[in-house]
């Protein structure tokens, strides 16, 4: 009788060709309908959900899709399509012009910060805070985070607030949370 040795994948699976390695903790989570998967990049994922075609189309109208595609690593807060439906009427239409590019870029980068922030790090650095953190957008302006009744909240420089409505979904190249409102720089 042969004898057959189980050995347990506990905790790393290499991306073939970049040396990415993806942990057990980081798993599939479910946006708009479709599976995020944490082997693949930013766009390769929010193409799929269908909760984010208004901010898909938005990241291809700037010329972001390269970018967020690339090694990063990044933390995206992802508005919904919902979210973009709250900014007064006309507004996405407009931003989605050619002539509107710039401003659609500074839009779209002010929902970015360089690096891999999970909820537990953002939770962490508000504690450090004192209740709030401060985050520096690739936009180059703030946002700050706070924790209220277990949700973490984003304000942006306009005063406006997110919740963030899902968290820690891990992609190759950073994670995404998914927010309820656009934030204005």
């Amino acid at each position: 009788m042969k004898k057959i040795l189980l050995i347990p994948v506990l905790a790393v699976a290499m991306i073939a060709g970049n040396n990415t390695f993806i942990f057990a903790k980081d798993k599939t989570v479910m946006v708009g309908g479709a599976a995020m998967y944490p082997t693949k990049n930013i766009i390769e994922n929010a193409v799929n959900s269908k909760d984010h075609t208004t901010l898909v189309a938005a990241v291809k109208a700037a010329g972001l899709v390269e970018t967020l595609e690339g090694d990063g690593p990044f933390t995206v807060f992802a508005p919904t399509n919902e979210a973009f439906n709250m900014l007064p009427a006309g507004t996405v239409e407009t931003l989605l012009k050619p002539e509107n590019k710039g401003q659609l870029t500074t839009v779209l980068t002010y929902h970015v910060v360089a690096g891999r922030l999970g909820s537990k790090e953002l939770m962490e650095k508000v504690k450090e805070g004192h209740g709030m953190a401060m985050l520096t957008t690739v936009q180059g302006e703030q946002l700050t985070v706070m924790q209220k009744d277990n949700a973490l909240w984003i304000k942006d420089s306009k005063g406006g607030i997110a919740k963030i409505t899902i968290k820690d979904v891990n992609q190759k190249n950073g994670v995404i949370h998914v927010v309820d409102h656009v934030l204005l720089p």
